[in-house]
């Protein structure tokens, strides 16, 4: 079963609320009750296991009550093209394009709109709140049973008024003990919303608080290259995307005695898997649903200032550099904001760029910035790009789909330009300043399997599945290592390109969602060995002097219509939470997902426009051996690959990892528990239960000599919490609570 997690189609993201004068009826809508009908049977199969049948909620966000409220100035082109760009958040576009027009035709119906006579499109662009307005939504979904909607007008987890009563805008710290605004988001939603039968508020945008953050040096090349060891610059850390902080005082003999220091709440809804950032005591936020970025004193929790952009940005990554925050949102802009104040300091339209579901790198002066949702049959192709951090200049890009006439463009088969599709590049890359390379993955071509692409599962597909390097200031490849190819069961090695120095050895480690680890040198990509980290039967075999691997002889011959099995499953292996290299012990830690999966290829028509970024039916089993644990965190020597130890639980593990020279790793679950393990032996330390699922990336910073440790809370997601949700249906974490929980020592007295 497909299950996407909708996120912000039931969030307030704009500013202002359509009203019709005089009692006016709204005009009916740009579509059909056919295709409403239509949509009803797509979203039950399809959207209902996270959002509820009854559009009501659950795994994800409502989509009844305050939607017509947040939706009320855009359009439904924006509706469609925000399900097709972000659903699932891993692998966009899964659906036929009928169904994401189906499916929004329904969403819209249910809560109030008036079918009417002319069909939809997904190009069709009409303002929502022409025909919509708040209040209209019905009870209960026709035929759906189950819970009523939620009261028209009310909003579930809204956000109070910024600059409410007795709170600075969404984030006002708590401090332990007193616990000063904890859950504070939500606890003002009755309010905000302005109750039961009553129309929402729309959601405030630009500067919504107002303040200076006082210590602030401006963040350098060198402070990049050599961070302070109290800093986050970065997602990741470092240019080495490390994970690893240098931080002590924090240790494998004191950690039981963490304690909660302050918790600030952050907005609901959307998917969260935010990267917190720290530099100078000040921790920047990302709030992903409508764009909130957040400046919070990283010793009181105190909200600083607080800016709404209005639009969804990408949260799996933010980047300090100079005097700014650099953001990339899901209408393919990036945003520079003063660090201090919170203005924007630029907003630049990326050229023919597409949204993506992670920020940028920032180097040598340069942003640089991947792109998810290109599985559209059409001559525009995705690239990695670079920009003037001063004005948002784009200066270059490297297609990551080889056209015929270009190196490479020989391994699509019989595929003319317009049908190559896929090379996503959704996950942050890294950065050598010694080589001049920027490193980066690319997702697998698309669809999912060959014979939907119209190709043999041998022609390769260049330059999907692989890691490239290029060089920063051209943006020129330098080489390229192709982990899978000819990808054939969604099961790609885009995620982080973590740089290791072993003595003289200069290395790159990834690892993807077949659980391969893999080991090149990072100056030729020169294939150096791998490790299975989890059971794979996918590969029949990987060479050992090349480190090509070769597929099953079933998959290599599969047809349209027939069932493949096959582990791990989409949910990896490994997938976006990024795995730590602990300096200390010279090991990476990573977290792992242990399931199988069943996979059936569907035939997609080669239409200009069309494509799929699915195009096959999937079930999911537990995986052999397991026991039917599904969370692996494993360690693993970085010259040897030897697995040194691993932790195996019933959950999977949906945070990156943190570790620290302290000896500590810090990783959190989908049953709410965030927990310290010692990176020796990863035995138990201290672990805590949290609001919900914990959910994002870890991070280690200090103020004036206290070491604090910051995690997310979270909700929203692809493959990693969908396939949870069909394999241990038990575990089922509240549906609010995100919020950035921040934990140190007992200060001494």
């Amino acid at each position: 079963m497909r299950a996407f997690a909708l996120m912000a189609a039931s969030a307030a993201v704009t500013s202002g609320i359509v009203l019709l004068a005089g009692g006016q009826q709204p005009a009916a809508a740009p579509f059909t009750a056919a295709q409403a009908t239509a949509g009803n049977t797509a979203y039950q199969a399809n959207c209902a296991v996270c959002h509820g049948a009854d559009l009501s909620g659950g795994g994800g966000p409502t989509l009844s009550g305050s939607f017509a409220g947040g939706w009320a100035n855009r359009t439904t082109r924006d509706l469609i093209s925000l399900m097709q760009n972000t659903m699932p958040p891993n692998g966009p576009g899964a659906l036929p394009e009928p169904d994401y027009v189906n499916i929004a035709a329904y969403i819209l119906q249910f809560n109030g709109a008036t079918p009417g006579t002319q069909a939809m499109t997904a190009q069709t662009s009409v303002q929502i709140g022409t025909f919509l307005r708040p209040g209209g939504a019905q009870t209960a979904a026709p035929g759906a049973g189950g819970r009523g909607a939620v009261a028209a007008g009310q909003a579930p987890g809204a956000q109070p008024p910024a600059g409410g009563a007795g709170q600075r805008g969404a984030g006002a710290g708590a401090a332990a003990g007193g616990q000063r605004g904890a859950g504070a988001g939500a606890a003002g939603a009755a309010g905000a919303a302005g109750g039961r039968g009553q129309a929402a508020q729309p959601a405030p945008t630009g500067l919504t608080v107002r303040g200076t953050v006082k210590t602030f040096s401006k963040v350098t090349d060198e402070m990049l290259k050599n961070p302070a060891p109290g800093d986050w610059l970065m997602t990741r850390r470092d240019f080495y995307a490390s994970s690893y902080s240098p931080l002590t005082q924090i240790t494998r003999d004191n950690a039981g005695e963490l304690q909660l220091a302050w918790v600030s709440p952050m907005v609901e809804g959307g998917t969260n898997q935010p990267v917190p950032l720290a530099h100078d005591g000040t921790v920047f936020l990302n709030n992903p649903n409508g764009g909130v970025v957040q400046a919070i004193d990283g010793k009181t929790g105190d909200l600083i200032w607080e800016q709404r952009l209005g639009t969804n940005l990408a949260p799996r990554g933010m980047a300090l550099y100079d005097d700014k925050i650099f953001v990339a949102l899901s209408n393919a802009h990036l945003v520079a904001i003063d660090a201090k104040t919170g203005n924007v300091v630029w907003d630049q339209l990326m050229p023919d760029g597409r949204g993506s579901s992670s920020g940028p790198i920032v180097a040598k002066g340069k942003i640089v910035q991947g792109m998810g949702g290109c599985q559209a049959y059409s001559d525009q192709k995705c690239f990695i790009s670079g920009y003037d951090a001063a004005t948002g200049k784009q200066l270059w890009k490297f297609h990551t789909v080889a056209r015929q006439s270009e190196p490479g463009g020989d391994t699509w088969g019989t595929l003319s330009d317009t049908f190559r599709a896929g090379g996503e590049t959704w996950i942050t890359g890294s950065f050598d300043p010694d080589t001049n390379l920027t490193y980066w993955g690319t997702a697998q071509a698309k669809p999912w399997m060959p014979v939907s692409r119209g190709m043999k599962t041998l022609d390769k597909g260049l330059y999907t599945s692989s890691t490239v390097a290029l060089d920063i200031d051209t943006g020129k490849l330098a080489w390229h290592f192709q982990h899978a190819p000819g990808e054939a069961l969604d099961l790609d090695v885009v995620f982080e390109r973590v740089l290791v120095d072993s003595g003289a050895d200069r290395l790159v480690f990834t690892a993807g969602k077949d659980g391969i680890l893999w080991k090149l040198d990072r100056k030729t990509g020169k294939y150096l060995g791998h490790k299975e980290t989890v059971f794979q039967n996918v590969w029949e075999s990987i060479n050992p002097k090349t480190g090509e691997p070769q597929y099953r002889v079933d998959i290599l011959e599969h047809q349209v219509g027939q069932w493949i099995d096959g582990c791990p499953s989409t949910e990896g292996g490994h997938n976006w939470q990024p795995m730590s290299h602990n300096k200390a012990t010279n090991s990476l830690i990573i977290p792992l997902s242990q399931s199988c999966i069943a996979i059936r290829a569907q035939k997609i028509d080669q239409v200009a426009g069309g494509g799929s970024a699915g195009g096959a039916d999937r079930r999911f089993y537990e995986m052999p051996g397991t026991d039917g644990n599904i969370g692996k965190l494993a360690a693993y020597d970085v010259n040897t690959m030897k697995e040194l130890w691993s932790l195996q639980q019933r959950t999977p593990f949906l945070t990156g990892v943190l570790s620290t020279a302290g000896g500590v790793a810090f990783v959190g679950d989908l049953d709410r528990t965030f927990k310290a393990v010692d990176v020796r032996t990863g035995k138990i330390l201290w672990s805590t239960r949290l609001s919900t699922s914990v959910q994002g990336f870890p991070m280690a910073f200090s103020v004036d000599g206290r070491q604090y440790i910051a995690v997310t809370t979270g909700l929203g997601g692809g493959s990693p919490r969908l396939v949870p949700n069909t394999l241990i249906p038990e575990v089922r974490p509240p549906t609010t609570g995100q919020a950035l929980y921040v934990f140190a020592l007992p200060e001494k007295k």
